[in-house]
This record gives structure tokens, sequence and C-alpha cells, in this order.
């Protein structure tokens, strides 16, 4: 019998480990009983706690835990639940066994999407890593990959989805004319600190943004804390009466421990007028909130805000002197602050506002999916869901479709209202700039959006996180289990084309200008 090592990395909050718990032990459980029917001792690497969790919370807790495992041992990362990546990720860069990353398929509590994060941290460091995911590890698929695993030490996934790009586009003229524009005027991500809930994947090394023309405006949230209690409550009920005009629902209470307050809405409409004077001053082309660590402690969820800027159609913001700042024009927003997806936004925002195409886009979490039945999709849909950052020109009836419920308090003590809404049906181009052997990569594909019968949609939203905006997603020529092993982070970038010609042409054009600024670019499924 082989002894496996078992480590459980969680968040940072203990409400949050404490509430997630529950889902992780039952899959551990389950997860042993596979094993041992394999002939396999499974043995976690830290006990339960006494505070009720046995996730390793910290990074030097993970370190320590790390300490006492054989450094050559056979180890499982095992996540049911959202997990911080710098608490184990020290410990596994130099860990010489064979490391299986593992997830559990639901929707639930997002562990599909903590291994994504992780996979794309191991990755940027240059780790061996396996990866495995299951909904009860007792299909084909997961057992055929783990009994690979246990006889080798790796899990040979298909990857027959995947091409190089060929350079062929009919906008070479424009793609010249941005890398030209680039490389002279030079553009500015401003980064409201640096490295959002573990996220080593997210950071891009500065001299490898540098020959693009692309610089960072290292920016604190204590700035924008206190950029946003200048604001006066006079501007933000403008703003607020604004998004009241346009037909968008705010689901208000009276406790705000537990309910959204007009108070939380209003605060959040201070922080959007604060954000966007904030990168008109330092002239950023996009900035980035890290959304959950520091100012969930001052201030309600920068969610709301998020999703505004990332509007074209957004309150207008006033200059000291009465001007309108980038009237018309949404400001790119790169939730968590996620420098890769800093990156695509701005390069995705120039092509399709030359093109003529919508240039709201989003990150979004591959969060879960299932396939569908009732709807008459034949394909795997996904459910693409992120907090924050998610246009309301994204969701179908814009403004009007959208609505704000207060974030969850395990998360957000402050509250804050999120702004959901589901996706509208369209064509998709979908994208993701990741770091593998020091170099800058972008995985692109199509797809499209689509609508789901009010009953299937309402059972994915009670599934996962309801208080957030979801796009049900059909990914051309990519299976479920080709994305997972291939996608190199937990986020996905998503924008809209007018029709599948224009989608296309699109894609084909922010391909080759990725390229043609150096990075190494891929084709997925099309």
């Amino acid at each position: 019998m082989t002894s496996i090592q078992l480590v459980a990395s969680g968040d940072l909050r203990e409400s949050a480990n404490l509430q997630c718990w529950p889902a992780q032990k039952a899959m551990e459980a389950k997860l042993a009983e596979v094993l041992a029917n394999l002939g396999h001792d499974l043995t976690r690497a830290h006990p339960e706690k006494a505070e009720g969790h046995g996730f390793i919370a910290s990074q030097r807790e993970g370190m320590d835990v790390f300490a006492g495992i054989d450094p050559d041992a056979p180890l499982i990362v095992a996540e049911a639940v959202w997990q911080y990546s710098h608490h184990v990720l020290p410990g596994l860069t130099t860990h010489r066994g064979p490391i299986l990353t593992l997830a559990n398929w639901s929707g639930q509590w997002p562990g599909l999407v903590g291994l994504l994060n992780l996979n794309g941290s191991l990755t940027k460091a240059g780790v061996p890593y396996a990866s495995l995911w299951s909904e009860n590890f007792d299909d084909d698929f997961f057992l055929t990959g783990l009994k690979e695993w246990l006889e080798t030490g790796k899990i040979t996934h298909d990857h027959s989805h995947v091409r190089a790009f060929d350079g062929m586009t009919q906008d070479r003229d424009l793609v010249a004319s941005i890398v030209a524009d680039l490389k002279t005027r030079k553009t500015i991500l401003g980064v409201f600190d640096e490295g959002c809930m573990g996220m080593y994947n997210a950071i891009i090394p500065d001299e490898l943004l540098m020959p693009m023309g692309v610089f960072k405006e290292r920016l604190s949230q204590s700035a924008l804390y206190h950029a946003t209690l200048q604001v006066p409550l006079a501007e933000a009920r403008t703003v607020y009466d604004w998004m009241l005009a346009k037909g968008m629902t705010f689901h208000l209470g009276e406790n705000p421990a537990t309910e959204l307050t007009e108070g939380q809405v209003l605060d959040q409409c201070r922080m959007y007028i604060a954000a966007v004077r904030l990168a008109d001053s330092f002239g950023c082309e996009a900035i980035g909130i890290q959304y959950q660590q520091g100012l969930k402690d001052l201030l309600p969820a920068s969610d709301l805000v998020e999703g505004m800027l990332n509007n074209d159609d957004r309150p207008e913001v006033r200059r000291a002197d009465g001007s309108v700042i980038r009237s018309g024009e949404a400001i790119v927003h790169f939730n968590e602050v996620d420098e890769c997806a800093a990156l695509d936004g701005i390069l995705t925002n120039r092509i399709h506002r030359a093109l003529g195409q919508p240039v709201e886009t989003t990150l979004h979490d591959l969060r879960w999916g299932a396939g569908d039945d009732s709807s008459g999709v034949e394909e795997f849909v996904w459910v693409f869901e992120i907090s924050g950052a998610a246009p309301p020109a994204h969701h179908a009836g814009g403004w009007s479709g959208s609505e704000s419920l207060r974030q969850p308090a395990m998360f957000f003590p402050a509250g804050g209202g999120t702004l959901k809404g589901y996706a509208r049906p369209g064509e998709i181009i979908w994208s993701r700039i990741f770091l593998q052997d020091g170099r800058l990569h972008m995985d692109l594909g199509r797809g499209r959006a689509v609508s789901l019968p009010p009953e299937e949609q309402e059972r994915r939203a009670r599934a996962t996180n309801y208080e957030w905006p979801i796009m049900n997603a059909v990914l051309t020529g990519v299976s479920r289990d080709q994305m997972m092993a291939r996608h190199k982070a937990n986020h996905i970038q998503v924008v809209y084309a007018r029709s599948a010609p224009e989608a296309d042409r699109a894609l084909a054009a922010k391909a080759a200008l990725a390229e043609t600024l150096g990075m190494t670019v891929s084709l997925c499924g099309v």
C-alpha cells in the first residue's frame, strides 16, 4: 500500500473556512474511499483544527505544514472551495514527489475555481503537476486518470483542440497602428495593491510588459479609500438616481449586517466617482481594484463599481473644471487586480472599438457547468460567474435587466451590492493571457452565450452564489475536460461581437495583435 499525503488550502477569512469546511470534508472522505479501494492510503498532512476546519489558512502555516512532509511523497492538493494559492505554493515549489491537484465538480463553493488558479500559479512557477476533477469520483475519466497518476505520477489529457495561430488577419494595418501607438505613447495599468487573494498567476513581471509599451502605476487601496470619503453624498446620490432611472433594481433592507442598505450603495457610488477620477488623474487606461482584502474592512464591496466602469453607458463623472471624464467610454477594470486580464482588456477594447464591435469585457470565473436537456442546447453549458466587473451591457435587458443584492456577509462584513444579471444570447470571443516558461501566452477561442429556461437558470444560480452575475456559455470545439486540462487560470475573458463573422474577424485581429506584441498565441477549438 502506498501512503499519499493530502493538503487542503483554504481562505484567509475564517468565516469562509468554517462555512465551507463540510463540503471539503465530504469530498476528502469520498476520495479516501476511492483510493483505499485501489490499495492506497490517504493521509492528511495537517489535522483538523479546534476552530472547526482543516484548511491551511496562511502562507506561514503552509510553509510549516510542508516542512513536515516527505518531499518525495506522492501529494494531492484537494480543493472543494476557493483557496489562496500562496498558502501552498512555497511548499509545492520544493516538493519533489508527484503532485496532483484535484477538485470536486460542483458549483456550491468554487473548488474548480481554486484548482484552476493553483494550476495557473504552478505553471507560472514551473512546478510539474497533474490535475483531475470529478463530480462523484466514480466516472471513467476520473478513475482512468487517477490510476495513471498513481502508476506514473502524470496524467495524459487531450489537447487536440489547441493549434498555433497562423498569423492570418485582414486587419494588419489596424494591428500595426495599435502596436505603434502602444510603443510610442505607451499606456498605464493602475494597480490598486498587487497580488489579490494569493493569485501569483495574475501578476505580470514589469520586464514582460515594458517592451509592449505597458507600464504599471502602483496605487494603494488607501488612496482609493481616502478619495472615496472625499466625494460628497450629493454626487453619489446623482449616480444612484441615474441607475434607478435606467431601471436597475436594488434589493434593499434595514439591517446592514445581513442586508443591502441604501447607505452601502451610496458609498459604492462614491467609490465609483473616486475611481474614475483617480484613473483620470494618473492617466490610467485601465485600473484594477483588489476587491477583497483590505478594503473589505473599510468600505462596501467594489462589485457595483467595477461593472459600472466596464460599461460604455455609465454615469457621468466630472473633473473640477466641469468637463466629463471619458464621456460614453468604458474605463477598463480588471477585477481582483488580475494583470493578465488587464492586458487582455486593453487589447480587446482597442480592437473592438476600431472594428465597431461591443467593447464591454469582463473576466469570469470558470465556476462550473452541466448539460441541460430542457433548454434545447445539446452542448455542455458552462456557468461563467464572477462577483465583480460584469457590465450591464452583457446582461439581457442591460441596466433594466440588472439587479443588486448584498454580498455574502462571510466575505464582506461591510456589505455592498453586486451587479447581477444573466448574460444575453450572442456570439462571444473568449481569451486568457497566462505565463509559462517566463513568457506571455494567449489562448483564444469562440463560443456563444445562451439563454436557458427560467427554471434551469434559477437552479444554476442557486447552486452557486445567487448574488452574482452569470454567463451561460457554450465553447466552440472545446469539451469540458479539454478546457479544464488546458486553461491556466481561474479567470476567462469574454467579449461580445455582433455576428459570427464579425466575431471571427475580431478574434483574428486580437490574436495578431498579441503575437505582434511578442506573445505565443494559440487558438482553441477554432
